[in-house]
Parts: structure tokens; C-alpha cells; sequence
């Protein structure tokens, strides 16, 4: 039989699918990060879980051959966290990669998750973004870890718990700049879900005002793009040569180097001139 992984709802039990309720039913045993949110997720959704035991952080290691064996065993298991998908900064790896090595079927039925949801309501660009977990505890191996991001152009998406979300967004203004944009969400989905969007700088004012509450998803853009460097006149008016020897007329070709180049219009004209002999720009 194969291991399920459930994604949980991020606090509200109304965003849980039927099929991950019927899986919770219909499983040997399920894994839960917390036996007693596991149970008061059952209670809401009117299911009755045959056994449970807990998966968590500290037991993962120790507990992940116990659950295989059961699995090897013909039993279904359901590895279900506290929210979102197992496996994603939450327990769940070992366990899928032990299943895997041993030829055992592994799936999923997709939840929530705080990636996306938070990366969505961000107002930030989502078409290219990458997932950094939690950032290092220490400040110093945080620090390094983010000079390590620090160009990255994708937008970033981070988790942080509460009591060092000042450090880190401090550590982010001041590596990144204080003028990157970013957005931080908390208790997503729940009575108290809040997202703060402003530049870096000011969500590090805002954080000292107001320190943020309960589980947090951090958004950063992504480092701005180097301008372009200019070409030389040289370079300019050799563009234009060649659009030139390819039949396209010379004030069309000026306007499409000026485009491709960022440059004036105008420049382009100057450089063009610049070039024919006898303009006193070559030696």
C-alpha cells in the first residue's frame, strides 16, 4: 500500500479537499506532526483516524524505519504536518526517501501551502521565484547565507519565526538594500492573517512598532537587473553599419541600435558621424 502525504490546511479547515478527509478515514496509520491538531482536524472534518502517532522534528529519524516497516507490510500511511505539504521545511523527507529506496509507492493530495499563498498576495513577481526555507538560527551563518542570495534575481520566499524576524529583516535591508521590495504575511488563512508589503527598510520599522505574531512567510524581491553597459561609438556606429548593409535605412537603423542599446537616439547619431573618416574621431 502506498504513503500518502496530505497537504493540511494553513489554519482555516475549510480549505481541506475531500480526498484529504477520506485519507485521513481511510489510512492504517497517520503520521502527524501534532497528534492534537491531528485530532481537532478529524473532530472539524467528522472523520475518525484508526491510529496516529507523531512525526515530528525530533522523532523522524527514529521513527521513519518503524512506519516503512509498516508500509512493507501491505498498511497504509498518511504523513499529515501542522500546514501545508510534508517535506517542505516540515517532517517527511526520510520517510519519502526510505519509501522510494525501498520500491514502496509514494503520492500526495495536494493542500495549501504557505509558498504560494504568501507569494501570491506579496504583489510581487511570482512567474520566477525560489523557495529558502528557513534561514539559518545564527547571525552570523545568516549573513552569509544571504550575501550568498544577494543577487539572485528571482523573488525569494523565506519562513521565519517570530522572536527573529527583526534580525533577519534587518540583516535583508541591509545586505539587499533598503529600498528592495518585500512582503510579510502571517497566519495565513487565519483570523488574524495580515500581510505587510513596503520596501525593506520599512518593514523593519514596521517590525520594531509592531512586532509581527504566530507563523510568518517572508517575500523579497528579486535583485534589480545591472544596467547595461554602454557600448562605445565605435561599437554604435558598427551597428549600424550592419543593419545599414542589410538594406535597412541608416535613420531606421539608428532608431532600432538606440532601442536594443538603451541609449538616445541622438547619440547614436553622434557616434555615427563620429566615425566617418575624416571627423577627427580616429587616429
Amino acid at each position: 500500500m502506498p504513503l500518502i502525504l496530505l497537504g493540511a490546511p494553513l489554519g482555516n479547515p475549510a480549505d481541506v479537499s475531500p480526498r484529504v478527509a477520506r485519507a485521513l478515514a481511510e489510512a492504517d496509520t497517520v503520521a502527524a506532526e501534532d497528534t492534537r491538531r491531528l485530532a481537532r482536524l478529524a473532530a472539524d472534518l467528522d472523520v475518525t483516524v484508526a491510529r496516529s502517532v507523531s512525526f515530528f522534528e525530533g522523532n523522524e529519524e527514529r521513527r521513519t524505519p518503524e512506519l516503512l516497516d509498516e508500509l512493507r507490510a501491505g498498511r497504509t500511511v498518511a504523513v499529515i504536518t501542522d500546514g501545508g505539504m510534508p517535506s517542505v521545511s516540515d517532517p517527511g523527507f526520510r520517510l519519502v526517501r526510505a519509501a522510494v529506496d525501498a520500491g514502496v509507492p509514494v503520492t500526495a493530495v495536494p493542500g495549501p501551502s504557505a509558498v504560494t499563498t504568501a507569494l501570491a498576495l506579496s504583489g510581487l513577481p511570482c512567474d520566477r521565484f525560489c523557495f529558502e526555507g528557513f534561514p539559518p538560527r545564527k547571525p552570523g551563518e545568516r549573513r552569509a547565507v544571504l550575501r550568498e542570495l544577494a543577487d539572485e534575481r528571482r523573488t525569494l520566499v523565506f519562513f521565519e519565526a517570530p522572536h527573529r524576524i527583526a534580525g533577519t529583516i534587518t540583516d535583508l535591508a541591509e545586505i539587499f538594500g533598503p529600498e528592495r521590495p518585500a512582503a510579510l504575511a502571517r497566519e495565513l488563512t487565519k483570523t488574524f492573517e495580515e500581510v505587510r508589503r513596503g520596501t525593506l527598510a520599512e518593514l523593519v520599522a514596521s517590525v520594531a512598532d509592531d512586532p509581527p505574531r504566530g507563523e510568518i512567510t517572508l517575500v523579497v524581491g528579486g535583485a534589480p537587473a545591472a544596467p547595461a553597459e554602454r557600448p562605445t561609438d565605435e561599437g554604435l556606429a558598427v551597428a549600424v553599419a550592419a543593419l545599414e548593409s542589410g538594406g535597412t535605412a541608416r535613420k531606421a537603423a539608428i532608431a532600432a541600435v538606440a532601442v536594443a542599446h538603451g541609449v538616445p537616439k541622438r547619440e547614436v547619431y553622434d557616434a555615427v558621424i563620429r566615425s566617418r573618416p575624416g571627423s577627427g574621431a580616429r587616429q
